[in-house]
């Protein structure tokens, strides 16, 4: 990979144009409801084309936006879909490039992860993936600058997933975000029902969600298993599905936003 990785789904997945990119976020995020005050530790956003799944990110990314000046490092971990990763994987660029303008990796936390035997490097994980990449319009929008530590996970156990978070949590420099959809291709209402459960089970920080449940299952677990050790509290942001935003109700994708936050004290 050269030391820029290019764009691989402007222009498809979301505007290519940066002033249009920039509007269509800023639109997503300004519609989210309030809730819990507190900054997460960590959320949870999907990774569909803008028009089906940008809303329910923009519920999670407006919970981080008062972060920009606090936020330096951002832990972005998503699931593979176009190459086979047995762990997690790292690539070797130096930055990622956006319509937004490039963001920059966090080299020295990414060389320490080799040190685990589940991580790979593998720029072909990267190249064309889209469950990172649609997150990092969100992320400059809203934070502005900050050095990004991408993984691509693909059979990793939660507990190597929760190893891997521990390693990076880090203080209140350090967000973690966990890339996923939820359910893929149910009808309507059971979709909705299927998904309930699964908010359900991440609400209760049970780490035991299978890829039918979420297609980023590993990187959830290892966050929900996580979150329990340190006894975070999740909060439910929003959840749909392409039936509620842009598609058909026959056949539909789950979409879930969920906030962690560090717990109250006093």
């Amino acid at each position: 990979m050269p030391e820029i990785r290019p764009a691989a789904v402007a222009g498809s997945f979301y505007p290519g144009d940066p002033s249009a990119l920039a509007a269509e976020v800023t639109s997503h995020v300004a519609a989210a409801r309030e809730g819990d005050p507190r900054p997460p530790k960590a959320i949870i956003a999907p990774h569909a084309g803008y028009m089906y799944s940008g809303p329910i990110a923009g519920s999670a990314y407006a919970r981080i936006a008062p972060l920009a000046g606090t936020v330096r490092r951002v832990v972005l971990a998503g699931p593979a879909h176009r190459v086979y990763v047995p762990g997690v994987a790292v690539p070797t660029a130096l930055e990622f490039a956006t319509p937004l303008g490039a963001v920059a990796l966090d080299r020295e936390a990414i060389e320490g992860l080799r040190s685990l035997p589940f991580v790979e490097v593998s720029d072909r994980a990267h190249a064309l993936e889209h469950s990172l990449e649609v997150h990092l319009p969100f992320l400059k929008a809203v934070l502005g600058d900050f050095r990004l530590v991408p993984l691509v996970v693909g059979d990793a156990a939660p507990g190597q997933m929760a190893a891997l978070f521990e390693a990076l949590w880090g203080g209140e420099e350090t967000l973690i975000v966990v890339s996923s959809d939820l359910s893929h291709y149910l009808p309507y209402e059971a979709a909705r029902r299927r998904d309930g459960g699964t908010a359900k089970a991440i609400l209760g920080l049970d780490a035991t969600l299978v890829p039918e449940d979420a297609c980023g299952a590993a990187p959830i677990n290892g966050l929900l298993a996580a979150a329990r050790r340190r006894g975070l509290e999740a909060e439910l942001l929003d959840l749909r599905n392409s039936g509620d935003t842009a598609g058909s109700r026959d056949r539909v994708v789950g979409y879930g936003a969920f906030a962690f936050h560090e717990p109250r004290h006093g």
